[in-house]
């Protein structure tokens, strides 16, 4: 059951654009319910000028990220899994972004 829910989110990773990776990265690294194991800090700051380089509006106001569904639906998804799942997840992603 683990894997196939993992495999799930990854799927739905590798069809999100480049801006929904991001921004699900950024809601990943400010969430407090994980208990993820990379540096949520380092990677937040990452992430955040990456989509701050090519979403306009990301880089002028301030976003609510409940208005992008997938990536609220991808979060909805994590929250259900256990540590090591997620940890499997984010790892997926943070290495998906070039």
């Amino acid at each position: 059951m683990e894997n196939e829910k993992v495999e799930y989110l990854i799927n739905m990773i590798n069809d999100m654009d480049i801006k929904d990776k991001l921004r699900l990265e950024i809601c990943m690294s400010q969430s407090k319910w994980s208990e993820l194991i990379y540096n949520t800090k380092e990677y937040y700051e990452k992430f955040d000028k990456m989509l701050k380089d090519i979403d306009e509006e990301y880089r002028t106001t301030l976003i609510n990220f409940g208005k992008y569904k997938l990536v609220m639906f991808a979060m909805s998804k994590l929250m259900e899994m256990d540590i090591t799942e997620q940890n499997k997840v984010a790892l997926y992603l943070f290495n998906n972004i070039k």
